[in-house]
This record gives C-alpha cells, structure tokens and sequence, in this order.
C-alpha cells in the first residue's frame, strides 16, 4: 500500500519540489502504522494454532485500532488530491496542462459488472486514442462521492481540421465588406430594448466557406486553439464518440459501437460538453470565455423580460438548433402583442356593449324571462324552470359572442399568414448571417444517425455522388410491416383517447342531472360573490373540463414513451428523418388529446337534441343518457370555459414543470457539495450534477408551443383574449426556458438546423384549419347569425333591433304530450310549478303542437341554415383570398439577404481560382529554380491528409 501510495502520489500531484518525495507528504505516524500493522499480520500468519492467543489477541486489538487510522490515510488521500486540483481554478475547462481544453468529459463508476464494462472502456477509449482524440483521467478518490471517474475529451487541431473538412463546416475567409443599412427610422426608440453591443453580436460578420483541410492557409486562422469555437469542438467530438467501437475488432459486430449504446448499458453514466464557467460569476481563467455568465445575466433572467434576446450568442454557446427555437419563440412573442392588443379591444367592446345586449335583457327581465316556463334538462332528476335563471350565463355570453368576435376571427385568419410568411423571412436571413444557406443536403448526407448506421449490411451506388454507401437490407415486406404496426399503434393510441373523451361526455351527462338535484332549490345563492353565477351547466362543464385536464396529462406522459419507441423501431436514416417521423406522430397524438373536448363543445354539443317526446340519447334509449343542451344564451361560454380550463391548465403546469422539476433534482442531487468551499468543487463535477438536457428536450418545447398556437387559432372566436394569455405565458416561457437551459441543466451538444423543420409544415396547415373552425364556430357554436336573420328578416316591428328575439327562438310543447320516462320525477320541480302551466319552451325552431307539420323544423330554421353556410363560404373564401394575396406580396427571403448570398458565392469562387492559381504558381517557381529538365504538369499532384474518419 505505501508503494502503492507513492505511486499515486507521484502520478497525480504535478506541484511536487525538485528532490522531494512523494513519501514525504505522508505523515509520519501513517507509514510507521502502515509497518507495523503488516508485520504483525505476518507474525500471526507464521504462528502456530497451539501457541496462546495471547499474541492473536493483541494484534486483533491493534487491527481495529489502526482501522481508525486507515480511514484517516483514506481521507488524507482525498485530501491530497483536492489541493492538487485546488491550484487550477474550479472553473477551469482545461487539462491539467492548462493549455488542451475540455472538449468532452465521459463519466463512470465501478459495479458489479465491473470486468464486462472495463474491457468495453478500455478498447473503446484506445479507439478514441487512435483516431486522435487526447485523454485524461480523474480518479474517483478526486472526487466528490469517492466513486466516480471522469474521462476529459480533447480534440487537437489534426483531428478537428480533418472533421471539419468532412462535416463541411463554414469558417471564415473573408470579413464581410457588404455595408449594413438595417437602420431603422427613429431607431432610438428601441434603445430601452437592447442589449449591449458585444452581447448581441460577439463575433464579427465573415464571409464564410465549407473549410478545406488541403487549403487550410486560405482561411482566417489566427489561432488555432481559438479558431473553431467550443460549440464546433464538442459537436466534431461527439460525432466521433457517437461512432467509435468498443471492440478490438471493429468488423467482429458493427453494432457495438457508439457513446449512445455504452451509456444505455451503463458503461458510462454520462456524457457531456462542459460549461466554461458558474453561472453566476465569471471564470478566473482569463482563457475561458465566461459566455454562460454573459447568457444568464443578459438573457436568463426575469428582469430582463423586456429585452432583445442575444441570439447570435445563443448560437454560438448552444449551436444553431437551440439557437432557431429561441428565434422562432422570441418572433412568435413579438408577433402575438399585435393579436393580444386586437382580441383586448374586441374584449373591451362586448363590455362597453354590455348594456345594449336586448337579448340578455329579455332573458333577466321578469316580464319575459320570469313568465317563460322551460322543458326539463334531463329525465326524472330535472324540473321545470324559469328562463330568467339563466340571466348571468347570458351577459357573461355577450362578452365574446357580438360582432367584434366575427372582426377577430376574420383578423387572427390574416395574423396567421403574416406570422408565417414574416417568420419566412426571418429564418431566411438567419440561414444566411448563421451559415446555413444549403445545409439541409449536408445534414441528409453527413449527418447519419449511428443507429441507422450500425444496421447497415449492404452497398449501394449513389446516383448523385456516385459513391458506394451503406444502406439497410430492408425487403417491402419487412418496410410495410414495420409501417402497419406503428400506425397500428398510433391509431390505438389514439382511439384511446378518444374512448376517454366519450367517457368525459358520459360523466357530463350522468353528472348533470345530480348537479340539477342538488341545485332545485338554488342553495349556491348563499355562497358568497360567485354563489349567483354556479348553475348546473357550469358545474358540469367546469367539473368535466378539470377532469378531461388531468386525463391530458396522464396520456401525454405515456404516449411520450411509446413514440419514441416506435420511431426507433422504425430506423430512419438521419436526424431530420427521425425528427421529422417523431414530430408527426407525436403532433397527431396530442392534437386529438387536447383539441377534442373543445371540438365536442363546439360541434356537437346541443346540435343532436331532439325535442320533448322525442330526445336523442348517446348510446340509445337504453343508456338513459340524454344528449345535451346549450343554455338559451348558446353554447360559446361552455367552449370559452373548456378553452380557459385547458390552456390555461397546460401553460400553468408546464412552466411549474419546467422549472421547479429540474430545480429540485438539482438541489437534492448536490445537497453534500454545498458544504464545501468552492476551490474543491471541479467544473465537471459541477455539471455532471445537473440534469441531462436529453433528446426530446427542445422537441417538447416546440411541442407546448405549437399545442398554445393552435389554441389560439382554431377556437380564438370563442375566446378574444386567448393571444392576451398566450402572450403573457410566452414572456415567461421564454426566461424559464432560458434561465433552466443556462443554470439547470448541462450544456447540450451543439446541433445544426437551418429551420424549425416540420413544425413549420404542421403551424401551416393549423392556420388553414384555422379558418375553417372559427367561421363554424361563429355560424354554429355562437348566436350571431340567427340574430342577425331575426333582425333582417323576422323582426315584426320593423325596426333594426333585437326586441323579441328570445320569445321567437323558442317553440312550444305541449306539456301533457311528455313522455312519462321523461318527465320529472315528484318533488324535482320547484314550487310555483302548477298544473295550470300547460306548456314549455325549448331552443329550436319547430311548429307548435297543433299545427299541421307540428314539431318539424319552421321555415325559419332552413333560412337561418342557409345564412350558416353562406357565411361560411363567404367567410373563407374572404380569407382565404387575402391569405393567398399576402403570401405572393411578401418574398420569402429579403432582397439584401439574396444580394448577400449571390456575393459570398461569387466572392467564394474568385477568392479559391486566386488561391489556386497563386499556390500554382510558387510549385511552378519551385520547379523552374531546381532546373527540373520535364516539363512541369499544369496540375501538379497535391498530397492529401489522410481522412481520419475512414477508420470509423
């Protein structure tokens, strides 16, 4: 053990004085203990069974007396190396030469199944060694549980130039001469917004070109440690990592390799990219860039709401892919201030017309409304009732069902197209200033998902490049089966959910009628402020919606799981293809998991009644579950309070998830680091302690966007104040995304991504569905048209008013042609019902007992149908036509972001024919001063790095 420890000593302590020992660090008492201890174990293994044990016993005594002391070296060694590591600073990102940086840091414990997990270790991180990549390893006594290891990652500049060539990566060659005339007129308004100068833009602006490891001379390269930035560097590790054996025989099994597969079998417990410093301080290291200090105070936190976001610092800390999300959220924001302003002011008119509402008045006046006897709800469990009941359900009505709604859902058709066609143009020119112009080939071709890669078994010609590349063996039969079983499963899924939403729709109809029980006699009156507004319908519908909430929550969290296993299953071949394949099944998941109960409410619900004698039952007669009703004032509340519920439900949990989820972890997962002084806390450990920003992370955060968006689109007519909701939540979304990708979690390997992918395809077909649903909305969910065809056309006063319209909504029924099983049961009806009341009203339009069509729909019913659909056609046609006639106005890319292009491509070529024809002409000098007696050849041979990546 002592030579043991001198070794130890003298492998990881760098600061040891010329001449002196690593034996000298050790106290004293502990080597001598360390000697003693040892030869009194030999004495007793030499000693007879028949001596006295006398001699045994002592030495058992001094044993555990020295187990004390042992447990002291243990620590002492600890110790020992923490002051070793004490002299970097903590927040260090470099080796202990201080000069290799940090690229990657992998992490492991010894387990049981320790010998397996050593020998895949060993080969895999010989293989690493062989393609170039530099090591070195903390040992788990440096620590801060004793247990660990961490493995450091550095790619030097051979290996970094050789994948930058085969990434095609752009790195500058020239400093863009191009003048900016982005100034905007009074550009000091927006002052208050901004944000310093070198936060927004901490690089200068290049002219950039896929980098070229023959040519490197031709680039900008001032220093080579400094040239790819620390984004580029842990992307190029990780595509080696993600493609490196762990067998000594690569050809053995093409399965085994990759980082992903060695951490699902826990040869590894992490790996990860390491932030360059604490948050919320800077590095002392003047080498480290402190950029994640920059991100939190500029950008993560809540004071900073109002500002710009850095996003060219977002991208080269994160990489473009985090990058283009935050873009698209921040201009997605931006854009829903204009949608909140408009859907606040069509708020603020239904209450400045609160008091014009004639409807609304005839309903609560007692001359009308108190006189107007209405048939029961549901059977047995429900009496007669006064209209005028529901008096507060109809003014709250009015607030979003008057002519300001129609405004706003032609308006949020138009916001639509706008938003998507100026979100064009935005990603056009951050392809541009962000290198991605032409990405989407590079991705398709260079970035194969190792997975994918490791089913490969044949070769198959490229018709484009005409080069030999691996393909799967995949036969149509084995394609279409893997087809029909995940669509199988999606569709299950799906039909799932929709089970639970007849469920929803049952308890609402079952709960109804206990809630009207229970409410008879009106003993909510006595709650105070609310008490007047609780009826039955909204205790049913407020009840169903918080239950249709929490199921939501249930099937989104077990869906996850299987999408992600069923698009594994399928194999795709790149990221975007598994992104893509992912997105879809995902989206059509959840749009029938949240859009459902609000397509119920707005569709179906009080469209399939009947009429007293002849009711409509879910399940047939049997089921003894009549079909709802919509209260007199219609059915745009009820969808107003299941949208309210829901979005309002998912945005709230969302950001407490979001948020508190990782806070929590993190704290209890650091509670024993706390304790000790900042110098014995290294950076990996630092982050190795947060949590893992995994594969699904940014996909669910466009995946709660998108959910939001099309809230706030396909049902905004029942709910003008939905942007004003989304808008709130998005200033907060933003900053809890930022202030937990910054402090919470470790820092994601850098991606690329030229756009927001398909979700772009998915925003667009919601905004055509969109106008679709708010002009049914309005003509069928709200009242408006047959208020409007009542005013036109059956007024009987002549006059442009609404006089009367409750009385001609209603028909009549004739109360002893009720069917028994439909009538009340005793004691269910209040008590001014006598049996001189005769009659009762329903909503509809139908002929009154007596007549000779009696109980068939009126010719008013059929006009007011047709006005339906003639303004839905109206409608969308309308729309539609401004849509397109938008779309073709606005160009997708920016004419200066076009002229960039065009110049960076034509600088690109004259700047490589110069280089060329200049290295040309020194070989030709070369050869002409050596008096070479042939002639030289035009193109003379180059020699070519070898391409490290062929050994993968």
């Amino acid at each position: 053990d002592i030579n043991g420890y001198h070794q130890h000593a003298s492998s990881s302590s760098g600061s040891l004085q010329q001449g002196q020992s690593a034996s000298s660090l050790m106290p004293d008492v502990c080597v001598e203990t360390c000697e003693s201890l040892c030869s009194s174990l030999a004495s007793l293994a030499q000693s007879d069974h028949s001596d006295s044990l006398q001699t045994e016993a002592e030495t058992l005594e001094r044993i555990s007396t020295l187990t004390g002391l042992w447990r002291k070296r243990a620590l002492f060694l600890k110790f020992r190396s923490r002051i070793d590591k004490h002299q970097q600073s903590k927040d260090s990102v470099f080796f202990r030469d201080g000069l290799r940086r940090i690229d990657f840091v992998l992490s492991y414990v010894d387990d049981k199944d320790g010998e397996r997990k050593l020998e895949r270790r060993k080969y895999y991180e010989a293989n690493l060694v062989k393609v170039g990549l530099e090591l070195e390893t903390e040992d788990k006594s440096e620590s801060e549980d004793g247990k660990t290891y961490f493995v450091k990652v550095h790619a030097p500049w051979e290996v970094l130039a050789t994948y930058a060539d085969v990434l095609k990566i752009k790195v500058p060659f020239k400093v863009n001469d191009i003048p900016d005339n982005s100034e905007m007129p009074m550009n000091w308004l927006s002052t208050p917004f901004r944000l310093p100068e070198q936060i927004m833009h901490p690089e200068p602006d290049f002219f950039t070109a896929p980098f070229n490891k023959s040519k490197s001379d031709f680039f900008l390269i001032d220093d080579k440690d400094t040239f790819f930035p620390p984004s580029t560097r842990n992307r190029i590790v990780y595509y080696i990592l993600s493609r490196c054996s762990y067998l000594r025989d690569e050809c053995a099994d093409k399965d085994k390799k990759g980082i992903k597969r060695l951490l699902n079998n826990g040869t590894y417990t992490a790996a990860f990219p390491l932030h360059d410093c604490r948050y919320w301080t800077k590095s002392r290291d003047p080498n480290c860039e402190s950029e994640r200090n920059n991100l939190y105070k500029h950008w993560a936190g809540f004071i900073s709401f109002f500002k710009e976001q850095p996003l060219n610092l977002i991208r080269k800390y994160y990489g473009e892919k985090i990058g283009i999300y935050f873009a698209w959220l921040g201009f997605y924001t931006e854009m829903l201030l204009f949608a909140a302003v408009v859907g606040t002011i069509c708020f603020i008119y239904g209450l400045l017309t609160y008091d014009d509402n004639e409807w609304s008045k005839e309903i609560c006046s007692e001359e009308i409304g108190g006189h107007i006897v209405m048939c029961p709800l549901c059977d047995k469990k429900c009496g007669y009732w006064k209209l005028n009941t529901t008096c507060h359900s109809s003014w709250q009505s009015h607030l979003f069902d008057n002519v300001g709604t129609v405004f706003f859902a032609i308006f949020m058709g138009i916001w639509v197209t706008l938003f998507l066609e100026f979100w064009k143009r935005r990603q056009a020119r951050l392809e541009y200033e962000w290198d991605l112009v032409d990405f989407e080939e590079e991705q398709q071709q260079l970035q194969l998902r190792p997975e994918y890669e490791t089913k490969c078994t044949n070769r198959k010609m490229n018709r484009i490049t005409q080069e030999s590349e691996w393909v799967l063996n995949r036969t149509a039969t084995d394609i279409m089966g893997k087809l029909c079983l995940c669509w199988a499963t999606v569709m299950l899924w799906i039909s799932l959910i929709i089970a639970c939403i007849i469920g929803v729709i049952a308890y609402r109809l079952a709960v109804y009628a206990a809630f009207a029980s229970i409410m008879k006699d009106s003993p909510t009156t006595k709650v105070q402020v609310v008490g007047a507004y609780i009826t039955p319908q909204l205790a049913t519908s407020v009840t169903a919606s918080c239950i249709n909430f929490v199921i939501i929550m249930i099937l989104n969290l077990m869906y996850e799981r299987v999408a992600v296993w069923i698009t594994d299953m399928e194999i795709p071949k790149t990221h975007l293809e598994y992104e893509n394949k992912l997105t879809v099944k995902m989206f059509l998941f959840q749009f029938v998991n949240y859009y459902s109960s609000c397509f119920y409410v707005a569709f179906f619900k009080g469209k399939f009644v009947g009429y007293p004698g002849n009711y409509a039952y879910m399940f047939g007669k049997w089921s003894k579950l009549r079909n709802e009703e919509c209260d007199p004032g219609g059915c745009l509340i009820e969808l107003t309070t299941q949208l309210v519920i829901v979005m309002t439900g998912k945005q709230v949990w969302g950001n407490i998830q979001e948020a508190l989820v990782p806070w929590l972890m993190n704290w209890w997962g650091s509670r024993r680091s706390r304790n000790h002084p900042e110098s014995l806390y290294s950076r990996w450990e630092q982050d190795h302690d947060l949590q893992s920003f995994g594969q699904l992370g940014l996909f669910d955060e466009y995946l709660e966007m998108v959910i939001q968006f099309g809230f706030i689109t396909l049902f905004v007519a029942s709910f003008p104040l939905a942007p004003l909701l989304a808008l709130i939540n998005n200033i907060i979304e933003v900053r809890v995304d930022a202030w937990k990708l910054t402090t919470q979690f470790r820092r994601p390997v850098a991606a690329k991504a030229h756009s927001i992918g398909a979700w772009e395809e998915i925003l667009g077909g919601i905004a055509v569905l969109s106008v679709v649903t708010n002009a049914f909305i309005v003509a069928f969910t709200s009242d408006m048209i047959p208020r409007l065809v009542y005013m036109y056309a059956y007024n009987t006063e002549n006059e442009m008013n609404m006089k009367g319209y409750i009385n001609n909504s209603l028909s009549v029924f004739n109360i002893s042609e009720i069917p028994l099983e439909n009538s009340p049961e005793e004691g269910e009806s209040p008590l001014w019902f006598n049996s001189s009341i005769t009659t009762c009203r329903y909503r509809d339009y139908r002929y009154p007992s007596g007549h000779e069509k009696e109980y068939t729909h009126t010719m008013q019913f059929w006009h007011i149908l047709a006005a339906k659909l003639a303004f839905i056609i109206i409608m969308e046609h309308v729309v539609f036509m401004v849509k397109f006639f938008v779309a073709w106005m606005i160009p997708d890319v920016p004419s200066d972001v076009r002229a960039r292009v065009k110049r960076e491509r034509y600088l690109v070529q004259e700047y490589l024919h110069n280089y060329e024809v200049e290295k040309l002409k020194i070989q030709l000098s070369q050869q002409s001063n050596n008096d070479c007696s042939c002639e030289p050849t035009i193109y003379p041979h180059l020699s070519r790095h070898e391409v490290l990546s062929e050994c993968l």
